[in-house]
C-alpha cells in the first residue's frame, strides 16, 4: 500500500503558507517547501519566506538548506524531497509538500530518475556564455527550433532549464519534453492527495502588487545590497529571482527604484499567471480549490482535513 502525501500547490501569493501550516496542526503533518528560491540562505524578504513565528512550531524542510551561490537543481530537490519524505512518514507523521514550482512536485510524485542524467559541462558553459552575450531570448529560440513543446513550458528568463534541455538534446537526440512525459507516466510513488489554490485573477493580482509593497518596505532593497557585499554575483542563478534581478538594476543605476518596483509587480503577476496555466495542464487528479470561498485560512484548511481524511479512510489510511 502506497503512503499518503499531501501536495499544496498554486500561484504565487494564493495563501499556501498559512494554509498548509494549519493544516499540518490538524493532522500532525510536517512540511517540505517545493519553492525553487527559498531554499537559499539570506534570501528572506524577495522570496516571502516563511518566518519563525509563523510555522508555529511545524518542522519545516529545504528552507535556508543551500547557500545563494551552491548548486541547486530538480535532481537535487528531488533526492533531498523523498529523503524527508522517507523521514516524515517514519515518525508516524504526514509530509505535506507545498510550493508553487509544478516540476520539482511532479518529479516527486512521478518517481523521476535523474541518476542517469548525462552531462556536458563545456557545451552547458558555451550556452551560459551565450545568454550572458545575445541575451536569454537567444537561447530561448534555440530551444523552439528543436523542442516546441518544451519552449512553451519553460520561461525564457529560466536560463538554467532552458540550458539543460539543450544540453539534454544535444547529448542524447532526444527532446527533453519526451523524456519528461515518458517519466510522467510511470506509476506515482505514493498515495498522493493533489490540492491547487486558486482566486480571482484580479484579486490574485492586488495582492501580489500588495505583497511587493511589503516587500519594499521589508528592506528587500538592503537585502539585496547584503548579497552583493557578501560577494554573491549578480549573475548566479540564484540571483535571477524576480525580485533580485530588478534591484540589482536599480543598484547599478539601470532604472529608478519605482521602474524597479513596476517590473517586480508586472513580472510576479506573469509568472502567478503561468504557474496557473502549467497546474491546469499538468496537475493530474488535482482538487481545485477557490480560496476566495472560504472566509478564512483555517475554513480552507478545515476543508483540505475533511478530504484528506475522508480519502484515507477509503484507501485505508488512518491518520
Amino acid at each position: 500500500m502506497k503512503k499518503p502525501l499531501i501536495v499544496i500547490a498554486g500561484p504565487t501569493a494564493c495563501g499556501k503558507t498559512e494554509s498548509s501550516v494549519l493544516l499540518a496542526k490538524k493532522i500532525n503533518g510536517e512540511i517540505i517547501s517545493a519553492d525553487s528560491m527559498q531554499v537559499y540562505k539570506y534570501m528572506d524578504i524577495g522570496t516571502a519566506k516563511i518566518k519563525e513565528e509563523e510555522k508555529k512550531g511545524i518542522k519545516h524542510y529545504l528552507i535556508d538548506e543551500f547557500y545563494p551561490d551552491e548548486d541547486f537543481s530538480i535532481a537535487i530537490f528531488k533526492e533531498r524531497a523523498t529523503k524527508y519524505i522517507d523521514e516524515i512518514q517514519k515518525k508516524g507523521k504526514i509530509p505535506i509538500l507545498v510550493g508553487g514550482t509544478g516540476f520539482y512536485i511532479n518529479s516527486v510524485i512521478y518517481n523521476n530518475d535523474f541518476t542517469k542524467t548525462i552531462k556536458d559541462d563545456a557545451y552547458r558553459k558555451e550556452l551560459e556564455n551565450l545568454a550572458i552575450d545575445k541575451g536569454n531570448m537567444y537561447l530561448h529560440n534555440m530551444l523552439a527550433k528543436i523542442d516546441y513543446k518544451s519552449s512553451i513550458d519553460i520561461h525564457p528568463n529560466n536560463v538554467k532549464k532552458v540550458i539543460r534541455a539543450l544540453e539534454y538534446y544535444k547529448l542524447t537526440g532526444e527532446q527533453i519534453s519526451v523524456h519528461n512525459q515518458r517519466e510522467k507516466e510511470k506509476d506515482k510513488a505514493y498515495d498522493t492527495t493533489f490540492f491547487v489554490l486558486n482566486m480571482d485573477r484580479d484579486k490574485l493580482y492586488e495582492r501580489i502588487n500588495l505583497r511587493v509593497d511589503l516587500m519594499i518596505k521589508a528592506g528587500l532593497v538592503e537585502e539585496v545590497k547584503s548579497l552583493l557585499n557578501k560577494g554573491y554575483k549578480k549573475e548566479l542563478v540564484s540571483m535571477q529571482g524576480i525580485g533580485y534581478k530588478e534591484i540589482v538594476a536599480y543598484l547599478e543605476g539601470e532604472y529608478s527604484l519605482d521602474y524597479a518596483i513596476e517590473i517586480i509587480k508586472r513580472d510576479t503577476r506573469h509568472f502567478a499567471k503561468r504557474q496557473i496555466t502549467w497546474f491546469k495542464h499538468q496537475a493530474e487528479n488535482a482538487i481545485w480549490i477557490d480560496v476566495n470561498s472560504f472566509k478564512n485560512a483555517n475554513n480552507l484548511s478545515n476543508y483540505m482535513s475533511s478530504l484528506f481524511i475522508n480519502k484515507g479512510e477509503e484507501n485505508g489510511h488512518s491518520i
